[in-house]
């Protein structure tokens, strides 16, 4: 029996001492592991301490500051860009300004004009004669660029001043008066061609015409159709109805003013052959037309 119970008691000792040794190898792998994952992430500390450092030198160094102060320069020469868009913007303004109030001095003047053909004051010319017309300052140029060409009329010697055959004429000669209410439609339309109502204009000179086909003032009615159509850019039909003026008007005094916008169509859609072949017919049949030495200085840049 003792030998039995001392046996047993050798048995439990052993199990409980193996037990302890499987504990214990157990926490020092656990330990390992844990020093392990230690070790490396202090290395992933080390390795972003390096990449900080880079990064701290590289933002300190020259060609970073040569950098930021080239984008500092850019930028005040954007700012003075800017400006000078501005002042440009403001030019460009009171140019306009001064084409629409040119317009506005040469139709009267014109209108004036063909009011004293009207009255008695100026008949239609023999053959061979040529009327002149009254000057008229002349608007800037702007080279190739026609904007203020288009609509620039100021006429040196016309070939033949256009008086409507159907007028009735007095005992002693003269052309009736011009109709009110026919100066009222012409004045209403070329109203909106001086508010920047083209669309309007164009359909107003249109039924001015229409209505009023044997008056003296059709030839301006068509030159300004032609004009409103290249104000909205509208190059084709600008052409076509200083075409229009041309071959129906040859002797209105807007004639040469008309192929000169006519050469600006051209020009702004790149034909540059046939603003070239404008210019130049311009130049021979209206020699004497501010309008020709226009087109000569155009002439000079399509070169």
């Amino acid at each position: 029996m003792r030998l039995r119970a001392f046996l047993l008691l050798v048995l439990i000792g052993s199990n409980a001492s193996y037990a302890g040794l499987f504990d214990d190898e157990e926490a020092r792998k656990q330990i390992a592991s844990q020093q392990a994952l230690i070790a490396d992430l202090r290395n992933q500390v080390q390795a972003l301490d390096a990449r900080i450092i880079k990064l701290d030198e590289a933002l300190s160094s020259q060609p970073l500051l040569d950098l930021h102060n080239q984008i500092e320069a850019l930028r005040l020469e954007l700012n003075k860009l800017q400006g000078q868009i501005e002042v440009l913007g403001n030019e460009s303004e009171l140019t306009q300004k001064r084409q629409k109030d040119f317009y506005i001095d040469l139709d009267d003047r014109l209108r004036r004009l063909e009011q004293r053909s009207e009255t008695g004051g100026s008949e239609s010319a023999a053959p061979g004669h040529k009327e002149k017309e009254p000057d008229a300052h002349s608007a800037t140029d702007v080279g190739s660029v026609p904007e203020t060409d288009a609509g620039t009329v100021a006429m040196a010697p016309a070939p033949v001043a256009v008086v409507p055959s159907s007028a009735p004429a007095s005992s002693s000669g003269a052309a009736a008066p011009a109709d009110s209410a026919e100066n009222q439609a012409y004045e209403a339309a070329y109203s909106l061609f001086k508010a920047g109502k083209y669309k309007d204009a164009i359909s107003q000179f249109n039924k001015f015409i229409k209505s009023y086909p044997a008056s003296n003032f059709v030839p301006s009615a068509q030159y300004w159709i032609g004009n409103s159509y290249y104000a909205l850019r509208d190059f084709k039909n600008a052409i076509t109805a200083q075409e229009k003026l041309l071959n129906n008007y040859p002797g209105s005094a807007k004639a040469p003013d008309a192929m000169l916008n006519i050469a600006s169509s051209h020009q702004e859609t790149n034909k540059k052959a046939a603003a070239k072949k404008t210019l130049e017919t311009l130049i021979a049949k209206y020699p004497g037309s501010e309008a020709a030495e226009k087109a000569k200085r155009r002439l000079a840049n399509l070169k």
